[in-house]
């Protein structure tokens, strides 16, 4: 698994509105609408992209076929595809301007990556954008996640962790 700090997970979170989500699910279970749906809850626009869903709505946004087909700006890419074809959304995300590069969990391409950093983009690889956030907004606490400690105990909001400065109805963005 490639390492990243804490500082630049924090970057890539706190520096984005909006993210769209590549390879996104309309069943509820997916790993891949969890997530879009969770972030959504936390204040991010989620920008839902699937070609086979292009035209109908998710999350209460219309889901595009394709990156290039977005006439909004994005801020961030989510890609849950798998690694190789990473490397095209990469290239894409790359194309329309976008901050940040996530790949998600299993996902690494080293190549599109280094494309994407050589252009002035954060990449991150093989981690999940709603389990570093809810790890570093305390809510992830109870797995022991990078903590080594398990632990099923809620710390008191400020202690212990740094926090993520939204409100927990998703109605404002601080930052981290």
């Amino acid at each position: 698994m490639p390492e990243y700090s804490d500082e630049l997970i924090k970057t890539a979170l706190g520096s984005v509105n909006t993210i769209a989500v590549v390879g996104i699910s309309a069943n509820q279970v997916r790993p891949s609408y969890f997530v879009a749906k969770y972030m959504q809850a936390k204040g991010y626009r989620i920008i839902p992209v699937n070609p086979g869903l292009a035209g109908k709505t998710l999350l209460g946004e219309k889901v595009h076929a394709d990156l290039k087909s977005i006439p909004d700006r994005v801020d961030m890419v989510d890609i849950f595809r798998n690694s190789e074809s990473a490397g095209a959304v990469t290239d894409d995300a790359i194309a329309i301007g976008a901050k940040v590069v996530w790949m998600q969990l299993g996902v690494i391409n080293e190549a599109a990556a280094k494309r994407a950093e050589e252009a002035g983009l954060i990449v991150i690889m093989d981690r999940c954008p709603k389990m570093e956030y809810s790890r570093f907004s305390g809510e992830f606490s109870w797995v022991g996640r990078n903590s080594r400690i398990i632990d099923n105990r809620r710390k008191a909001l400020g202690q212990g962790r740094a926090q993520v400065a939204r409100d927990p109805i998703g109605r404002g963005k601080g930052t981290l």
